[in-house]
């Protein structure tokens, strides 16, 4: 008898098993897993399922795992970073959810990402390119060039971690959940607080609404229960229309849509005439190399960056303590 990602297990009682899928997000969310990284794990386990004539993870092992990421590769073609992403889901389902810790698991063999040089702009570029961007996807770019920003870290920003009198950022639980600062470029100063009050418009509305309460990562909401409506928590970059939180099934306002950027980017990047595939990590590659190539000491881009090794920051040069005294953003140069 096949079994549906979707539906209870048929060895059960149907209207009363938990569904696989719904186990899946519920040990996700318990563990703090973004809801970006829940959908991508969901998505990969339930096509895994249905690529095994729906059969139920249990009764499969390492032949059907590495038949599929194998098919991944060979069949889809698809790069090493994506097929290593559809084996972590994997091996999340079987160990965390499952609770199945068998030989093979350890045995299975991720793909070797090949060494790429980062795609960089030089300063002319990156001016050319931020001519022809306005509004919040020209903030949110002079951002992400202007303090080394991931995209993700600028769009979870929240307007109590902008400090305008000490011009510097601090970026909470970025990758591999560590905290971190970095600067906050002086010609942003002024944008920054214009799109604070808009912040602030915003909130007191879905306040007068009866809305206005913002998602809180760990709990915080429990421990601090008037926290989600203060304005210090709310987003630097709201979304423009409150939308439904899939986690809780509450009407909330989120945080600006990357992909509003990712399409202002490719447009200036049309218009300008760059030919390079930029994204919105090119940008923060750019604020490496720059730093760098300014005299800047590697360490302090490698801390400014969020690298747990310094190796991670070489990639931008070949040259290591190059000196600099202080640090300017490049965005001021």
């Amino acid at each position: 008898m096949s079994y549906h990602p979707e539906n209870g297990d048929t060895h059960g009682t149907p209207a009363k098993a938990p569904r696989l899928l719904d186990e899946v997000r519920r040990v996700l969310r318990v563990k703090h897993y973004s809801l970006r990284t829940e959908q991508i794990y969901v998505g990969w386990i339930r096509r895994f399922i249905l690529a095994n004539g729906k059969r139920h993870p249990r009764d499969m092992g390492a032949a059907e795992l590495e038949a599929f990421l194998s098919r991944l590769a060979v069949r889809n073609q698809v790069a090493a970073n994506t097929q290593n992403q559809a084996l972590s889901a994997l091996l999340f389902l079987y160990r965390e959810v499952l609770g199945v810790e068998l030989p093979w698991l350890d045995g299975v063999t991720r793909a070797k990402r090949p060494a790429r040089v980062p795609t960089v702009l030089s300063r002319e570029e990156v001016t050319r390119l931020l001519a022809y961007m306005d509004g919040r996807p020209r903030l949110l770019a002079c951002l992400l060039y202007g303090a080394g920003l991931r995209l993700m870290e600028a769009l979870r920003l929240r307007v109590k971690d902008v400090d305008f009198d000490r011009g510097e950022i601090t970026v909470r639980d970025g990758k591999g959940g560590k905290d971190r600062r970095t600067m906050l470029p002086r010609s942003l100063i002024e944008p920054l607080r214009l799109e604070l009050e808009r912040s602030r418009q915003l909130h007191q509305a879905d306040l007068h609404e009866g809305f206005g309460a913002t998602w809180l990562p760990f709990a915080l909401a429990r421990k601090y229960p008037s926290a989600p409506r203060e304005f210090g928590w709310q987003y630097v970059f709201p979304a423009p229309r409150r939308s439904v939180d899939p986690r809780d099934d509450t009407e909330r306002r989120h945080h600006f849509d990357d992909g509003m950027l990712a399409r202002a980017l490719k447009k200036a990047c049309r218009e300008a005439g760059i030919a390079k595939p930029v994204s919105a990590h090119t940008l923060r590659h750019s604020f490496a190399t720059h730093l760098l190539e300014s005299g800047s000491d590697i360490r302090t881009v490698q801390e400014l960056l969020g690298h747990k090794d310094v190796s991670t920051t070489q990639i931008y040069t070949h040259v290591l303590n190059r000196g600099g005294h202080g640090v300017l953003s490049p965005l001021d140069r």
